[in-house]
């Protein structure tokens, strides 16, 4: 969002489509449609009757204009077959940014460049933290390393530290201390339900090798693990 933010104003028009996975399921494929039509266009009313009909509307439509479209969350090749088909759906200089946990869509799609996004460093995840959670009338000593010690719990992941920030934001150095020793304990609902998203769309099979992963083969080297699950009939 703080990259869509920034370049925004590049572009003829503009849509961020965020949550795709669920909203796809809750509400249908031409919602989405129409919101991309909407938001590009700067329209209220814009009404798709069937998919097919959306995407030759945003054919019709938007293959003239340099667009800004992000697609959030993507989990299935239909959606992106349905939003972005291909590129010159789209004028010149248009950009289509897809977020998904699944790489393998973005290689069936033909999609042109890939980044991974990685984890946050310590420096990195304290300076969002510490923006998220400020502590500007506070003795720095006091918190200095209990943000140290949040940083270290969430492992370099930006998701933990922005449920984190804002919840730790108005409290005093004890409930810190508290909330910290609990939170080592019992995970914050809102981290794992977030972050269960990804074990939700496995299939069974999948979940099955994952867990067991998880729970046996954590230390254990690639192969002989891929070895070991293979004589046990997963397909590794």
């Amino acid at each position: 969002s703080s990259i869509y933010s920034e370049i925004s104003n590049n572009f003829d028009g503009c849509c961020f489509v965020e949550n795709i996975r669920e909203k796809s399921s809750k509400y249908g494929l031409e919602n989405l449609q129409e919101k991309i039509l909407s938001g590009v266009l700067k329209q209220n009313k814009v009404k798709v009757g069937s998919i097919e009909e959306g995407k030759r509307m945003i054919v019709d439509r938007l293959c003239r204009r340099k667009v800004l479209i992000v697609l959030d969350d993507v989990d299935h090749l239909v959606q992106l077959k349905a939003l972005a088909g291909s590129h010159d759906w789209f004028g010149e200089g248009s950009r289509i940014i897809i977020t998904t946990r699944d790489k393998h869509l973005l290689n069936a799609h033909r999609v042109k460049l890939m980044h991974n996004i990685r984890l946050l460093n310590d420096d990195e995840a304290i300076k969002l933290f510490c923006k998220l959670a400020p502590q500007d009338n506070r003795p720095k000593e006091d918190y200095e390393q209990l943000s140290k010690d949040v940083v270290s719990y969430a492992g370099g992941l930006p998701l933990a530290l922005t449920v984190l920030g804002p919840f730790l934001s108005d409290k005093d150095i004890d409930e810190w201390v508290s909330a910290l020793a609990r939170l080592k304990q019992i995970p914050n609902d809102d981290i794992v339900g977030k972050l269960k998203i990804s074990f939700d769309g496995l299939t069974k099979v999948e979940k099955d090798l994952f867990l067991d992963i998880a729970c046996f083969f954590r230390w254990e080297k690639k192969d002989r693990a891929m070895e070991i699950l293979d004589a046990c009939g997963f397909h590794p």
